[in-house]
């Protein structure tokens, strides 16, 4: 699960909340996948009805079952999360941008080898496993990567 936004506070008494966007833009939100909350330790799925930025880090958004003041004031300090899977397969081409591991520069993304459950990045002649585990960052606004690669993979 990839954290893309925290809820900071209701709005209003109709189960509206002010999200603050965590490298993510309001835009980029696809209002036909879910977005996913945790509550007691497990992600439960809900689905944007509505969503309004309010400048370029904030967004008033109404979620699925989240119908009163009641409803969202229960909400009010979680983390908005997106299924890092569908996020990577969909949302994300990482052609062209810099892969770094850890510090050390590994170089420019040629392509992405859409392996089914195991995607790569193809840098060069080597594929490197692009996988939730390792992305210790992703920067769209400087198109870099950033991962904590295995021992021995170049």
């Amino acid at each position: 699960m990839l954290p893309v936004a925290k809820i900071l506070k209701s709005n209003g008494t109709e189960g509206d909340i002010l999200i603050g966007l965590l490298n993510i833009d309001a835009e980029d939100f696809n209002t036909e996948e879910p977005v996913f909350v945790e509550f007691d330790g497990l992600p439960v799925p809900f689905f944007i009805e509505s969503l309004k930025p309010r400048g370029k880090s904030r967004a008033i958004i109404h979620i699925t079952d989240t119908d009163n003041l009641t409803d969202a004031e229960e909400m009010v300090g979680r983390t908005i999360f997106l299924d890092a899977e569908d996020d990577a397969e969909q949302d994300e081409d990482f052609t062209g941008w810099t892969l770094y591991d850890k510090e050390k520069l590994v170089g420019v993304v040629s392509d992405i080898e859409d392996i089914p459950g195991n995607p790569c990045l193809c840098i060069g002649d080597t594929l490197v496993p692009l996988h939730e585990d390792f992305i210790i960052s992703a920067d769209p606004q400087t198109r870099t990567l950033v991962m904590d690669l295995p021992e021995g993979l170049f």
